[in-house]
């Protein structure tokens, strides 16, 4: 399975590369049947490639041309290198039955048959519908293999009632709702936020390229593999409680690739409080800003309203009180009994 990475992670790779030396004016860069026949010539040429699944690697050159497909559409970023230990997975797409198959053992238990590998066990976690055309197969750093079967689901619908809800995300509560609510990304147990301390000064000490170097680096994979899980799982059960509450659902428009930019800056003009601005930008990607707000989309779709972010954390959800220019750590409201002022704290 780990060869079959490879060999999807080599032929996209090549592509990339061959897109790369493409210039302006220039006749244009080969496309997925040009790069196809070009991978035919060499698995003939090549006996380790040709040992690969030929469906494996052809497909990454679909994918690849999909991805091109969506930067120039103006979607996507541009396709970029797959690294080692980092990208690893391949995809099989194809009829059910024809291509692949997949049975089931157990209640818990199934097998999917992967090309030139033959039946796969894997942890069968909910039924895989008829329409799943293809799958996905990676490994993820911690060295996890996971099973993923392509198959959208449809959008939740809304009550019917015309709630409305506005959702604030922040680094110390994750997810403020306009109703009162807090929620928050579970973080790391005190004993993992030890031991993560620890194997990072043990890492700090290994030898580059050592076997210690490579066992402290899949100790902090799985560490931090834990901390990604709960923040995934936080972000399915908010977005699909929030997608079957709210009719409306408003979130603010937040730039998080210009919010999270390094403050390092240049060797002329150097950053400053870079070490500050780095934690933050570590507690805005723990809080999972962006896949809550992804997940909304496509759990409500039509039904999310993205909001300028100007004032937006400055308002009562009671009765509607701006705190103006207040700093953000000391703003608070107190909601007073009826016929009183609100207090600003």
């Amino acid at each position: 399975m780990l060869e079959h990475c490879a060999h999807a992670r080599y032929v996209w790779n090549l592509a990339v590369e061959q897109h790369l030396h493409w210039r302006p004016g220039w006749a244009s860069a080969p496309g997925y049947a040009e790069q196809s026949r070009q991978l035919t010539e060499a698995r003939r040429e090549f006996a380790w490639l040709a040992a690969g699944s030929q469906t494996m690697q052809q497909q990454a050159l679909r994918d690849f041309a999909q991805a091109m497909a969506h930067f120039f559409a103006g979607t996507h970023r541009r396709p970029t290198w797959r690294k080692a230990g980092v990208h690893e997975g391949f995809r099989i797409v194809g009829r059910r039955g024809a291509h692949w198959d997949v049975r089931r053992l157990t209640r818990n238990v199934g097998e999917v048959q992967v090309p030139k590998v033959g039946w796969v066990r894997f942890r069968w976690s909910r039924d895989i519908p008829d329409e799943a055309k293809s799958f996905r197969v990676n490994r993820d750093r911690a060295g996890r293999w996971h099973v993923a079967f392509a198959v959208v689901p449809p959008a939740i619908e809304g009550p019917g009632t015309g709630a409305v809800v506005g959702v604030d995300r922040g680094v110390a509560v994750s997810a403020a709702l306009s109703t009162g609510e807090m929620s928050s990304v579970p973080g790391p147990r005190e004993t993992e936020a030890k031991r993560l301390r620890r194997l990072q000064r043990r890492l700090a000490r290994a030898a580059r390229g050592s076997n210690r170097r490579k066992r402290i680096k899949t100790a902090i994979a799985r560490l931090k593999a834990r901390q990604t899980g709960r923040r995934k799982d936080w972000v399915e059960k908010t977005s699909t409680d929030l997608a079957r509450r709210f009719d409306l659902i408003r979130v603010e428009d937040l730039k998080i690739k210009n919010m999270v930019r390094s403050a390092r800056g240049t060797i002329a003009a150097p950053g400053v409080n870079v070490r500050a601005k780095a934690g933050l930008n570590r507690s805005i990607h723990a809080a999972g800003w962006g896949q809550l707000a992804s997940r909304l989309e496509h759990k409500a779709a039509g039904r999310i309203e993205k909001i300028h972010p100007a004032y937006t954390s400055q308002t009562c959800h009671a009765c509607g009180h701006c705190a103006g220019k207040t700093v953000r750590a000391k703003r608070s409201f107190a909601v007073a009994p009826a016929g009183m002022s609100i207090t600003r704290m």
